[in-house]
């Protein structure tokens, strides 16, 4: 309960300094906007590297992404945090690029962490799970992969999910668990 008081306190503060930076962008001031890069660039880097699995192309798709959102940011309402808004552009684009190349590569390929406070036999065995959960993630369908992906990795609500991939919140909820027992399965499998 006190986490979710403070992550709610967090995003409120998140939400207020993104809505200054973007009313001063939107007056003139390319700093505020340079700001606003610098607190979302890692994010979207990591859909980035999700999408096109090398830091060049998910360089380009950083730059991409922020040359759309600065060029749209006057149709930024703030009907929804910002940062919502960028990952829906975000997600789009990446999208497009996957649907010319048809390819998708989960966030947690990247981004499983194996610790280094072990000893050498957990720490073989750490990486070995690691690998499974790796290969079994690559084996899900994209839609499922997705929502896994921003729910777990990127720690996204279900609403926020909705409102950048535009799936409803019950498909969200479906897709989520689905990739759960795809993976479960998958994982037992391994053990056997």
């Amino acid at each position: 309960m006190a986490n979710e008081l403070l992550s709610g306190i967090e995003r409120s503060v998140i939400e207020k300094r993104d809505s200054h930076l973007v009313k001063s962008t939107l007056k003139g001031d390319k700093n505020a906007f340079a700001q606003l890069m610098s607190f979302h660039k890692q994010r979207i880097f990591a859909l980035g590297m999700s999408f096109f699995k090398n830091d060049a192309d998910a360089d380009d798709f950083v730059q991409d992404v922020f040359i759309k959102a600065y060029t749209h940011l006057a149709s930024f309402k703030g009907n929804s945090l910002f940062s919502t808004w960028l990952m829906r552009i975000a997600y789009n684009t990446a999208i497009n690029a996957v649907n010319r190349r048809k390819e998708y590569l989960p966030l947690s390929d990247e981004e499983i962490i194996v610790s280094t406070d072990c000893s050498p036999e957990e720490h073989q065995m750490r990486q070995a799970a690691k690998d499974a959960v790796r290969d079994a993630m690559k084996e899900l369908p994209e839609k499922y992969a997705v929502c896994l992906d921003m729910y777990f990795s990127y720690d996204i609500p279900y609403q926020e999910i909705c409102e950048i991939t535009g799936f409803p919140v019950n498909t969200i909820k479906s897709h989520i668990f689905r990739a759960k027992k795809i993976l479960r399965k998958k994982l037992e499998e391994i053990v056997k």
